[in-house]
This record gives C-alpha cells, sequence and structure tokens, in this order.
C-alpha cells in the first residue's frame, strides 16, 4: 500500500493474515460498576506477525452483553512524518504496536444538583480504570483507554496524552466493535427523523442513528450510544464486513486533535428491563463536564407556543392565551426576518411590517411570558456575533436554532461554541432538526432541548410513538412538538394528552399548528395547565415498546402518569405502588370516551387511590391516558370516592 495514503492505526490493527492470536495474560484488566453488576474486561492478543489487537467484553448481571469485541481507532499522521523527520525514525510506524504498561483503578462517588431534569438529584458514582499503552521503543508515543463502570453502564474511550513533539492528531477512522449474542436484535433508524424498525444484525441497507437500543433475550435489553461529542465527528452505528453480529462505530469525517485530548465516550448500557435504560440515563449527563455558567438565574424551563402570524396583534393573544394556561414562552417561527434559507436576509432585523417586536417583548414582560426567535443556519453562521447581543438588548428569552450542521468535526465545534456564546447573551437555546443530545446541557444548561426526533408535526402513528422512549429518549430531552387539535393528528386526544409526560423536554412545546383563535377550551386542557417541564423523579412503570408505555414522573409532592398504547386497542393495569405509603391521594384521570360531548372526547374522571391501587385501563386504538395525582385534603377524603378495584376506566 503507498504509504502516503495508507490509514496508519495507533492502537491495534488486526492482520487480515493471521490465522492465529495468542492471549497475553499479563494485559488482563478489569473494573466492575459499584453494584457488581456491569464488569468490564480488556486485554491484548498478538498475531503470529508479532503485531498486537486490544479487545474487550462487557457482562451484567453474569449475562455477556457485548462479546469479545476489537477496540480500534485509527490516525494518519504523516503529516508529521515529512515535518518531524529529523525527530524519528521514519521506518517507525504507529501500527508496529503500542503495549501494555499498566492499570490504575479509582472510584469517585459524588452527586450533584442539576438546573433541571427528569430526576432533582443525580449521582455520579462509578469505578474507574485506566489502561495505559506505549510502545516499546519510543515510550513518548502513548495511548490510554479509559474506563468508567457505573451502575447505570459502561462507557470507555481512547485518550491520548501530550506528546512532547508531535502534538498533532488525524483521527481518520474508529472502528470499535460491539460484537452481541445470536439472535439480538436493534430497533434500527436511518436518521435523526425518520421511523424506527426492529432488525436482525444483519442486511441493514445503511447505518443506524444513535442511541442504538437492542434486545439481547427476553430478560437483557442494551443501548450503545456515545456522550461529550462536542469537538470532534459524529458517530453512526454501521455493521461489521468480517464479523457476524457486530456493530461498528462509523465517524461521519475525520478530526483533526491537538494532544491532550479524549474522543468521545462509548457507553454501553445494559438491564434487565427496556425500561431501565430510559431510567438511566443520567449517565450521558455524567459523561461530560460540569456547568460552566457561573449566574444562571436567568436559565427558566416552561412550555411555549408558536406564533405564526407574525403580527402584533395575534402575538399579544398568544401571550394572553399562555398567561392563562401556565404557560411561559411563545415563539416566532421562521420568516420573520425574511428569507430563513437567503444569506442576505439579517437576523437583526424584524422585516414583518405588522410586527411590533420592543411591543411584543414589553407585553410579555406585563404578562410574565418570555419571547424566543426562530434563526436559520444561513444567519447564525455569519451574524451570531452580531446578533445575539442585539436579542439580548430587544430582552428575548431564546434562539431556536434551525437546519444547523454538527456532523463533522468543524460542524460540531461551531455549533457548540454558539450555544456559548448564546450564553454570554443571556439566551437560552433549542436546536432544531438533525442534532441529537450528548449530554451538553449539563455543561451548557442554556440548551434547553433539541429536535432531532420523528415528532408530532410530522403526524406519526401511535405505535413510533410506544417505541421513542425507548430509543431516542435514552440521549436526553426532545422537542416533540406537541399538537392538539390539528384534525391531521392520528392518535386520540387521551394519547395527545400524555405526551408532555412520555417526552420529556425543559422547554415543552405545546399546541403546534394551533393558534388561540382555534383552540377550544375543552376541560382536559387543565392537565397541560398543571403539568411541568422538569421533575423531581422519573420511574417507567410499562416498557412493552411498540404495544403500549406508561411513565410516571414525580414534581413535589404530585405525580404525573403518561401511558400510550399503539394503533390497537389495549388493557393496561396500572400499579400505583410508586406511591407514598398510607397516604391517600386524588387521582385525577382523563381518558377516552366517546360518549363525551366535546370535540375531543377525553373523560375527567376524579377518585381516591393509595400505593395499594391497580388502575384498570381499556386503551381504545391508537388511545392513552393521563394522571395526575395529588395527596389528598381532608376536604377530598369528603368529596371523592375510592377506586373500587377491577373497574375499568
Amino acid at each position: 500500500m503507498n504509504k502516503h495514503i495508507k490509514l496508519l492505526l495507533i492502537s491495534f490493527w488486526v492482520c487480515v493474515h493471521a490465522t492465529a492470536q495468542t492471549t497475553l495474560k499479563e494485559t488482563f484488566s478489569t473494573v466492575s460498576s459499584p453494584d457488581g453488576k456491569h464488569v468490564f474486561e480488556c486485554y491484548q492478543k498478538q498475531n503470529t506477525d508479532g503485531t498486537l489487537d486490544m479487545y474487550y467484553t462487557v457482562r451484567y448481571d453474569c449475562q455477556p452483553v457485548v462479546l469479545e469485541s476489537k477496540l480500534d481507532i485509527q490516525l494518519d499522521n504523516h503529516i508529521w512524518e515529512r515535518a518531524l523527520a529529523k525527530f524519528w525514525d521514519q521506518s517507525k510506524e504507529w501500527d508496529d504496536g503500542l503495549s501494555f504498561d499498566k492499570t490504575e483503578t479509582f472510584t469517585v462517588n459524588e452527586t450533584w444538583d442539576p438546573l433541571y431534569g427528569e430526576r432533582s438529584v443525580v449521582k455520579d458514582h462509578y469505578n474507574g480504570m485506566t489502561v495505559f499503552l506505549s510502545r516499546k521503543d519510543d515510550s513518548a508515543y502513548r495511548m490510554n483507554i479509559e474506563v468508567r463502570a457505573y451502575n447505570e453502564g459502561i462507557a470507555f474511550r481512547y485518550y491520548f496524552p501530550m506528546h512532547p513533539v508531535a502534538i498533532y492528531h488525524k483521527v481518520t477512522a474508529e472502528n470499535t466493535e460491539f460484537t452481541f449474542p445470536e439472535g439480538t436484535t436493534a430497533w434500527w433508524t436511518q436518521w435523526a427523523q425518520a421511523p424506527y424498525y426492529e432488525k436482525p444484525l444483519k442486511d441493514w441497507e445503511d447505518m443506524s442513528e444513535r442511541p442504538l437500543t437492542l434486545k439481547l433475550s427476553d430478560d437483557l435489553y442494551a443501548c450503545i450510544t456515545e456522550a461529550r461529542q462536542i469537538d470532534f465527528a459524529r458517530t453512526m452505528f454501521k455493521l461489521s464486513e468480517e464479523k457476524e453480529n457486530t456493530v461498528q462505530v462509523s465517524l461521519y469525517s475525520v478530526s483533526d486533535m491537538v494532544t491532550p485530548f479524549g474522543t468521545p465516550w462509548r457507553v454501553v448500557m445494559a438491564s434487565d428491563r427496556l425500561g431501565g435504560l430510559l431510567e438511566n440515563n443520567d449517565i450521558i449527563l455524567n459523561l461530560n463536564d460540569a456547568n460552566k455558567i457561573a449566574d444562571t438565574g436567568w436559565i427558566k424551563p416552561g412550555k411555549i407556543m408558536r406564533e405564526t402570524t407574525l403580527t402584533t396583534k395575534n402575538a399579544k393573544a398568544c401571550i394572553d392565551f399562555c398567561a392563562k394556561h401556565n404557560m411561559q414562552y411563545i415563539l416566532f417561527d421562521w420568516k420573520w426576518y425574511g428569507p430563513s434559507m437567503e444569506f442576505e436576509s439579517d437576523a437583526s432585523q424584524v422585516v414583518v411590517s405588522d410586527l411590533d417586536m420592543p411591543e411584543v417583548v414589553a407585553y410579555g414582560k406585563s404578562k410574565g411570558i418570555g419571547v424566543w426567535v426562530y434563526v436559520n443556519q444561513h444567519a447564525l453562521q455569519h451574524q451570531a456575533d452580531k446578533i445575539f447581543p442585539v436579542y439580548k438588548k430587544w430582552g428575548l428569552a431564546g434562539v431556536k436554532f434551525g437546519f444547523v450542521q454538527y456532523q463533522t468535526q468543524g460542524w460540531s465545534t461551531w455549533v457548540h461554541e454558539l450555544v456559548k456564546k448564546a450564553a454570554d447573551n443571556n439566551l437560552m437555546v433549542n436546536i432544531h432538526d438533525e442534532y441529537r443530545p450528548n449530554g451538553y446541557s449539563r455543561t451548557y444548561p442554556n440548551l434547553l432541548t433539541q429536535e432531532g426526533i420523528r415528532g408530532n408535526e410530522e403526524f406519526p402513528d401511535a405505535t413510533h410513538n410506544t417505541i421513542l422512549p425507548f430509543t431516542r429518549m435514552i440521549a436526553g430531552a426532545a422537542d416533540y412538538t406537541v399538537c392538539y387539535f390539528d384534525p391531521r393528528i392520528k392518535n386520540t386526544h387521551a394519547h395527545q394528552l400524555a405526551f408532555p409526560v412520555i417526552y420529556y423536554s425543559p422547554l415543552q412545546t405545546l399546541y403546534w399548528y394551533d393558534t388561540p383563535a382555534r383552540i377550544e377550551e375543552v376541560p382536559e386542557l387543565e392537565f397541560f395547565d398543571k403539568v411541568p417541564v422538569t421533575f423531581d423523579d422519573t420511574k417507567v412503570i410499562h416498557d412493552r415498546i411498540g404495544e403500549y408505555v406508561t411513565i410516571a414522573r414525580r414534581s413535589g409532592d404530585d405525580w404525573f402518569v403518561g401511558s400510550i398504547g399503539n394503533n390497537e386497542a389495549q388493557r393496561i393495569a396500572t400499579s400505583l405502588s410508586f406511591l407514598e405509603e398510607d397516604r391517600k391521594y386524588v387521582a385525577h384521570i382523563y381518558t377516552d370516551d366517546e360518549k363525551v360531548a366535546t370535540p375531543t372526547k377525553v373523560k375527567i374522571s376524579r377518585l381516591l387511590v393509595s400505593n395499594r391501587s391497580i388502575l384498570q385501563f381499556a386503551l381504545k386504538e391508537k388511545g392513552g391516558y393521563t394522571i395526575h395525582l395529588t395527596p389528598a385534603t381532608p376536604e377530598d377524603l369528603k368529596k371523592y370516592k375510592s377506586y373500587k378495584k377491577n373497574t375499568v376506566l
């Protein structure tokens, strides 16, 4: 192979002609999670030609999750070879092999309080391990494998210490493998806003987005994804062409790095419950740096309504509606500053004649409602330094980024730097289109939410909606753009009502295609009015992916439960065992009922329940239900009847 185009391995290239390998027992390195369930093990093997390969395995509760798989990252270091010829022997290649030096272990056991989240307290508890590797003939050429074993899963990455001479690294590929047991299936999706399909680990027509959720058996599930992908090319997952039942990392582009640096974290989560993967998704946040915004008083999660007419009159009507219905923001969507797809449009100017931005902002402040604006990549790319201070001066609350690029290293760095610039101007951020979260909201919590989901504006069916909680939502918050009165929705209104509980987002978009003029004040809107956007605790009650989903979230003493079924009718028994013992609650229950004399056909029932109650529901096709549970007062105990066992709601 021509030396000037060859991709040089910085770790352990498997020689395709090798017919046998010898395991080097002295290289075995193991780390377990604090509860002992997740176990990561890595070791080297020597090929017949003397080259070295590095492998790893992951077990969960004594069951194999990732079988023997290769750790493999590639560099093109020939840019050094010409510039640094006097410093080292050009006959020496990186793929001459990095040998095992030593292993160090340590433990971290902390908690931190997020500004907002699915839980009010996050545990950051893991056992760590660093495997040190170097070239025998030149110890300056080093690479570490950093591993963290959490109760929530395993994370590992490649880390390159400072090199005294060769400081520049071009990462050309990463072929890290994930080999799963025979019979494993995955919920495959082709892009961030595409539908999902359950597929075996063969015959994929293309790569899959991350997170990638997998079923290994009836009582073992896994998810592989990445975290802290900030200044590095984005990952997708592809099938190995050489090894069965194996998924590989596929980087979108090369990444030019400067030592010292670490790659994004590769994450392997496992659980005997599919819902356990969602309940443990704080691991993504924990793999990112702590909050870097000193004063966070201006960062306020809330519910937001889109204003589509771009007029002062209708904007004020939206503000009045939001004030009445406990919402916090309105959004001016695209075209308020001109054609969004044209670089000539100036996002520092309001071009719509009927829209007086200062008047709307002032009116909103008088009602306690903030204003957001949409800005497309074209303006963000060449105007961000100009427009963000302008928006701060206007008194805007936040910016919704549209159609941003982030797949390459350059664009990834750009969009995350943009979030920092927004923070410098006290602006919250919502990133739309293909961007999916990687935990960066921990570091810059002004990034409230993002799209990267086939949401309600695309009118997906009910079955799709039952898949999302255990695939896309593992990565973090999603702006699902909830619709309610639009005639194009494919599901019942009780199904739609559950979305703010099912799909966590600190900026929750409601009434996406609706306007105050066409919204009917049906009684069940009280649930949208009362449901919060951040929570103190989250529990998955039902996790029948593709069939039905029930999630319970606590805010203070109140619980909010959302349940949705697929395209078929369902019978669901929901235990309330998560409630506090020896305490009565009022269950405000919202279900589909054709007998109700409203356009939305949602029935409201109010019953007394306890943690011993098991509620029975008969869901219609594409149906659902929601419950708001409040501690019962003495007056409530006199006013409401107790739920009778086996009553079907």
